[in-house]
């Protein structure tokens, strides 16, 4: 350890941290986390896998909770695929589905997120780092699609955005994550004409009332 310390540092004397040993940490994290679970997850075990001492950990991280969540949030920054930009909503949401199926279908992440997610029931600092960290940026990516259709005139001026983003990810998480069923082309195909009938009428109830009653109005 005491060479590891001294090849870490910089002409300057500053103290650095070696960007593979965080890598190697990172890539450890995670494989402990879908082997073991959250529960059962030790500073220990990810030490030794990463083949670190648990002193390389402490010096980047106060505890596995906060290790866990910026190991989280780089991951999410990191595989955010670019937003879908077609000029048409349908093959705007193929795409979506397309890149949110590939993330899902990887066995480590299927792992890892039932882990976090069910831990997140009993843990609120984890599930505060879930809603801000996992799902604020995907659910944002969504809400870009979707004010792009409405600008183009293809979705309702009034549509609900947060039920709209609802529509579009839960369909294929809770496929995929929960139910581990089959979803190929075929089925993102008849899924993605769903998902677009569906959001053309996801307007806001008062909205809906008002139309009709115009268009009641309209035909006396």
């Amino acid at each position: 350890m005491a060479k590891e310390q001294t090849a870490a540092r910089p002409a300057t004397g500053g103290a650095a941290l070696r960007q593979h040993v965080t890598d190697a940490i990172s890539e450890a994290t995670f494989t402990e986390l879908a082997e073991s679970g959250y529960s059962r997850l030790s500073m220990e075990a990810i030490a030794r896998r990463a083949g670190v001492g648990k002193a390389a950990l402490y010096r980047r991280w106060s505890s596995k909770e906060e290790m866990l969540t910026e190991l989280i949030r780089q991951a999410v920054r990191d595989t955010l695929p670019p937003i879908p930009d077609t000029g048409a909503l349908r093959t705007d949401l193929r795409q979506l589905l397309d890149t949110f199926r590939d993330q899902l279908s990887n066995s480590t992440v299927r792992k890892i997120g039932a882990a976090l997610f069910a831990e997140a029931h009993h843990n609120e600092s984890l599930a505060e780092v879930m809603r801000t960290t996992v799902a604020a940026p995907r659910r944002d990516n969504a809400h870009t699609v979707l004010r792009a259709a409405i600008d183009r005139g293809e979705l309702p001026a009034d549509l609900d955005l947060e039920l709209a983003s609802d529509l579009l990810i839960a369909p294929l998480g809770f496929r995929i994550l929960v139910l581990s069923g089959d979803s190929d082309d075929a089925y993102l195909e008849t899924l993605t004409t769903a998902l677009e009938a569906a959001l053309k009428a996801a307007a806001p109830a008062d909205a809906d009332r008002r139309n009709r009653s115009r268009s009641a109005a309209h035909r006396m």
